[in-house]
């Protein structure tokens, strides 16, 4: 199982450069059932104009697409960078079996950084999770808003720093 893992971490990078390569906010995901990847995302929101298409939410319905399902209880999802409330709750609602996350987002990470959600006891569906520092993540995002900041990339008017 270990080498599926990098190879499922391998996979959520790709798609966080595919992001980053058409100047989104390089965060990608990928959904896992039984150790085969059956959905994918990256950040679509600026270049597609829709506030709803972060990675999770793309992997997800490309998941739910692919297996002809909205529960996606025996998968499991890696995501570079720690979701939002949005995605947290799609994970829920979408009955994901867990998520594995590669790096925090101190702003708006629902998950252990500004809000637990899914440590909520209340809900009706629970998803387990685990934090997995990679680096690489980490980096992607730092050069991601470096250039931004440097205004060598990208249009402040399309995508304001916070």
């Amino acid at each position: 199982m270990r080498s599926n893992h990098v190879y499922f971490w391998d996979q959520a990078f790709l798609e966080a450069q595919k992001a980053y390569a058409i100047n989104e906010v390089p965060v990608g995901a990928v959904i896992v059932r039984e150790g085969i990847i059956v959905g994918r995302g990256h950040n679509q929101r600026i270049s597609k104009k829709n506030a709803l298409l972060h990675a999770e939410m793309v992997a997800i319905k490309n998941a739910c697409d692919q297996l002809d399902v909205w529960r996606l209880d025996d998968c499991d999802m890696y995501v570079t960078l720690e979701p939002c409330a949005m995605c947290t709750g799609a994970s829920i609602e979408s009955r994901l079996r867990k998520v594995y996350f590669a790096a925090l987002d101190e702003k708006t990470g629902c998950v252990l950084s500004q809000y637990t959600l899914l440590d909520d006891k209340m809900l009706s569906h629970r998803v387990d999770y685990e934090y997995i520092p990679q680096a690489r993540c980490q980096k992607i995002m730092g050069d991601f808003f470096e250039t931004l900041r440097d205004g060598a990339k990208g249009d402040r008017e399309r995508c304001p720093l916070p």
